[in-house]
């Protein structure tokens, strides 16, 4: 009877099913991202299926059907069954950013009910960039944020949050998966689910003297509840180096040379014919098709039950100078158990182990002199000429190549969290968390005896004098410790909404490193160029009495208590307010516990009454909120507990006995940084939520400014100062469809900045780090020196303008502004002649989908800082290249007003000056990607979810106005925006594949 009856359905549903076919198609955000879980459903037949993880769907449907799409969170569509592969478009419902969940300090709560700035960027938007670093690939995405990136692979960017607020200390604090950190080199970029950017107040409050630089949160990958799915992704890149500078070649060399020998009262170079080069030495040692490959594969599974991700990686990267190679292999586990209805267990690990290279710079190649040639007829390395810079400069090629491979360093990290969720009650969570971060880091090296040849002398003699090989070994481990102990409140009456947490947090690190040498003997064998001889104690090769050791360590902690509250009435009114108090171990005694805390207001206009008939907003907010920050970074581990170090010596007997007194006076007064913070702005969407629009002010001012006070015999660290920044942040998004196949978004942001030192100490107390300075009245990093008002042009010009007491100089030098008026140049009319900051940051970036194919554009700059060039400058010790630009050098009257006579011996023209500052301006082509996704019809048969190419190009072209290799120059605090000529950042083409079974 049963199989009758499944027989006669049969016979009445077959018409209806062979009318049909397969329908296949993709759901998109108005970002262009695929929407998984979204329900798709044939009208008529009432069969339904889920979208995959990208977006993509087929199901047994009618040409002309109508499909109905829903997902939560978007507004639903209906549109007509094609045979052409479909592309549908979903756009958010009303108030649909607003609800958007995001992870904060200890939790994550819903957009909407938050009352400060902070971005969320999904992992999508990282994973397919060929950067080790994911914060690189989100340089220009946010307002606020600035990223100045390294090519140097393997590097870590210069990251800045909303502007500079210490001396001491600019990046964020990084929160992974809980655990609080200030590295994130163990994290695989393609295993991060999403990053929150946090930058206000109210949002970082929570994390008290640690939150002041601002706090990036990454979230990595879990499981959703589904069947099994294995990705896999491969991207190949070749790098090519942009913005050579432009350096004189053989022949351009040797006129400037000996133009500059008779204006220094010398001779012409009488040598030339030992040195018959024309050698390019930044293409000598270039690495002109260096590869970058990222390789990741990941599997997860969920159940209502237990969720389980597992994800790993490989990544070479090779730098743009011969030799260099970075290697580093990742895993991620995370699994979440989910006991009984109110017990949840979960562990998460990310493993990290990398093979460091040995990194070079171009700063060499830069300078030295284009008339030798790498290597002689004998294929030995030449010495640069004796009088041309031998003394400073070693053969560029010999440095990277004699000595390729000969440091080998590594580094290894597990980090990892363990966390037990009760729901207590009806209304209560209890987390209880312990998280643990282990770093092995580990070197060896060696240092090989190296021939070079000498064309003026016609001998072979040992590089730089060395004429013993060594070997240099270090080891170093660290350990953080973090235990959570976190209570959260849910309720909702009537209209009015809380979420409490009551926290209690424990911190601590320690660190300990070790290093050492060891010569070969004097007149024994050399050390073998054999790394498995690459060890301090190496025998019986190594000499005992050249052996030195050395060791630091350091620990310290903190302990704290936390409490939040996150109230709203009738999703219209909403108050956030944060609190934390801080013990660390590291300062005085006195000030060992410091309280932090916040309090942010909102108004959801839209929800009130009166806007209920309007149809301008979908979406209205006004936000401030203010609070009071800290900072615990200083130059040394606690800064209240001097060192020892040598001082006067005193005789005994036969013996000489070193004194050792205290390195700095202590201060029993110390206390951390405190950064007083408001912001104030407002988020809208309009248009049928196509455009959204956020705007903000903030307002940043650091008192009790931590700093080193060296007068002399008087030294110590003071609270005394005052740093301010503010600016305000735009950002917006478009969004919108053609058709149902073609769909776009466009989305901007922009950044200004105004940096200011208040105060330092005392009046007119100045701090100098190189050509920067800490001053009041001025952006700290400043540069400063002499303002060049032109050339002398003749004598007559030297004797109708202010005497300068500078050194000697005469026609055809700098001439130097007298800035005080009093008559006269001396260092007193030194200024502040640069800021390195600039006067607004921007990006943009573009997304077109039509059909299966999909076209991204990221577009970033910078505008109004000035970056200070730190090489091509010449030098009084050593004879260095030339820069193109002295071809235009001053010859006589009327021949340039600017790049002056050719006259490194008196150093006049080599003051800090204007003459080294350059446009630090530049807009850059980021980032470019063409991608192609497979119709299912294609991937069903080759048993896949889903499958995607694509070719992009990173750092395409850059418009920029210095002459270095790019204007991008990070730094310390007090010092940045130094070209120092070193690396340039590469442009990357790439292609990739990314396949889901």
């Amino acid at each position: 009877m049963r199989n009758f009856i499944l027989s006669f359905l049969a016979l009445i549903l077959l018409p209806a099913y062979m009318s049909g076919q397969v329908i296949k198609g993709k759901v998109l955000d108005q970002s262009g991202i695929g929407i998984p879980s979204a329900m798709v459903v044939a009208a008529d037949s009432k069969t339904s299926v889920d979208t995959d993880i990208d977006g993509n769907f087929s199901i047994n449907a009618k040409v002309g059907e109508v499909l109905k799409i829903s997902m939560v969170g978007f507004e639903a569509v209906s549109i007509k069954a094609t045979t052409a592969s479909m592309t549908i478009t979903m756009l958010e419902s009303q108030d649909t950013a607003l609800k958007e969940v995001v992870v904060i300090g200890y939790g994550s709560a819903r957009k909407r009910d938050l009352t400060g700035s902070i971005v969320k960027v999904e992992g999508k938007e990282i994973a397919d960039r060929p950067n080790t670093n994911p914060i690189v690939s989100i340089q220009g995405k946010v307002a606020g944020l600035s990223v100045v990136n390294s090519g140097q692979p393997g590097a870590e960017p210069d990251i800045r949050i909303r502007g500079t607020i210490s001396r001491y200390q600019t990046k964020p604090l990084y929160v992974v998966d809980g655990i609080l950190n200030d590295n994130i080199n163990f994290i695989n970029p393609n295993d991060i689910e999403s990053m929150e950017v946090l930058k206000d107040p109210s949002s970082l409050a929570i994390f008290g003297v640690r939150g002041a630089n601002g706090v990036i949160i990454i979230t990595s990958k879990k499981a959703k509840t589904g069947k099994t799915i294995i990705n896999f992704s491969s991207s190949l890149g070749v790098k090519s180096i942009t913005g050579k500078p432009s350096l004189t070649n053989a022949s351009q060399f040797k006129t400037l040379y000996d133009e500059q020998r008779v204006n220094e009262g010398a001779s012409p170079y009488t040598s030339y014919n030992l040195f018959t080069g024309d050698t390019n030495w930044i293409d000598a040692i270039a690495n002109n098709q260096a590869i970058t490959s990222i390789n990741n594969i990941s599997i997860s599974n969920g159940t209502d039950k237990n969720k389980f991700y597992f994800g790993a990686g490989y990544t070479e990267d090779e730098g743009l100078i011969e030799y260099e190679k970075y290697k580093k292999i990742t895993f991620n586990i995370n699994d979440e158990l989910q006991i009984s209805d109110n017990i949840k267990f979960g562990i998460g690990v990310n493993g990290y182990h990398a093979d460091l290279p040995q990194l070079h710079s171009f700063g060499a190649a830069l300078n030295a002199t284009p008339i030798v040639s790498p290597l002689n007829n004998q294929g030995i390395y030449n010495q640069l000429p004796i009088e041309i810079g031998a003394a400073q400069i070693g053969n560029p090629l010999l440095d990277v190549e004699a000595k390729k491979y000969t440091q080998l360093n590594s580094e290894k990290r597990l980090v990892g969290n363990i966390f037990t969720e009760f729901k207590l009650l009806k209304d209560f969570k209890f987390r209880v968390a312990y998280l643990a971060d282990f770093g092995f880091n580990k070197g060896r090296g060696y240092t090989p005896v190296i021939d070079i040849y000498s064309a003026e002398t016609d001998q072979i003699t040992p590089f730089a004098g060395n004429i013993l090989t060594n070997v240099n070994q270090y080891n170093n481990t660290y350990q953080k410790f973090q235990q959570d102990y976190l209570l959260t409140y849910n309720k909702s009456l009537g209209s009015h909404e809380f979420t409490a947490l009551l926290g209690y947090t424990r911190y601590s690190e320690d660190y300990s490193g070790m290093s050492g040498s060891v010569k070969q003997f004097v007149n024994g064998s050399p050390i073998p160029n054999d790394k498995r001889w690459w060890y301090v104690g190496v025998y019986p090769f190594g000499d005992p009495t050249t052996r030195v050791a050395n060791s630091d360590q350091w620990d310290r902690s903190t302990a704290s208590t936390l409490a939040r509250l996150l109230y709203n009435y009738d999703s219209k009114y909403l108050i956030n307010a944060s609190f934390r108090r801080d013990g660390s171990s590291e300062i005085s005694p006195k000030n060992r516990f410091q309280n932090f805390w916040s309090l942010g207001a909102a108004w959801n206009v839209q929800r009130e009454d009166f806007m209920k008939d309007q149809t301008i907003f979908d979406a209205l907010k006004i936000k401030a909120s203010f609070g009071e920050l800290g900072n615990q970074y200083s130059s040394v581990h606690y800064p209240f507990y001097p060192n020892y170090t040598t001082g006067s010596t005193a005789v005994f007997g036969e013996s000489l006995v070193p004194a050792y007194v205290l390195a700095y006076r202590s201060n029993p007064d110390l206390q951390w940084e405190t950064v007083t913070s408001y912001e104030a702005g407002f988020e809208m969407a309009t248009l049928n939520n196509r455009l959204k629009f956020e705007a903000n002010y903030y307002h940043k001012l650091t008192d009790n400014l931590l700093t080193f006070i060296d007068a002399g015999s008087e030294k110590f660290y003071t609270n005394s100062g005052q740093i301010e920044n503010k600016g305000l942040e735009f950002s917006a998004t478009w969004s919108d469809r053609f058709k149902d196949d073609f769909n776009y978004s466009i989305s901007g942001n922009i950044t200004t900045l105004n940096n200011n030192v208040k105060s330092v100490y005392t009046d007119g107390f100045q701090v100098f780090d190189g050509p920067s300075i800490l001053t009041a009245g001025a952006p700290i990093g400043s540069f400063y020196g002499y303002q060049v008002e032109g050339v002398y042009q003749s004598y007559a010009d030297i004797l109708a303008s202010p005497p300068s007491s500078l050194g000697s100089y005469g026609p055809g030098d700098l001439k130097y502004k007298d800035i005080n008026n009093d008559g006269k140049v001396t260092a007193d009319d030194r200024a502040v002649i640069g800021n390195p900051m600039p006067d607004f940051t921007y990006g943009f970036s573009g997304n077109i989908d039509y059909k299966n194919f999909s076209l991204s554009v990221d577009v970033q700059g910078v505008y109004g800082n000035e970056v200070y060039r730190d090489w091509g400058n010449g030098s009084t010790f050593a004879q260095f290249n030339y820069r193109t630009d002295r071809l235009n050098r001053w010859t006589g009257a009327g021949t340039s007003n600017w790049e002056p006579r050719l006259n490194d011996g008196s150093g006049y023209n080599k003051q800090n000056s204007t003459y080294m500052i350059e446009d630090g301006s530049y807009i850059r082509l980021r980032n470019i990607q063409l991608g192609y996704s497979f119709d299912s019809s294609i991937t069903d048969k080759l048993k896949m979810q889903s499958l995607r190419l694509f070719v992009s190009a990173q750092n395409l072209y850059t418009w920029k106005h210095n002459s270095g290799f790019t204007p991008e120059a990070g730094g310390s605090p007090t010092r940045f925006g130094v070209d120092g000529g070193g690396y340039p950042l590469p442009s990357i083409a790439t292609v990739g594949i990314n396949v889901t079974f």
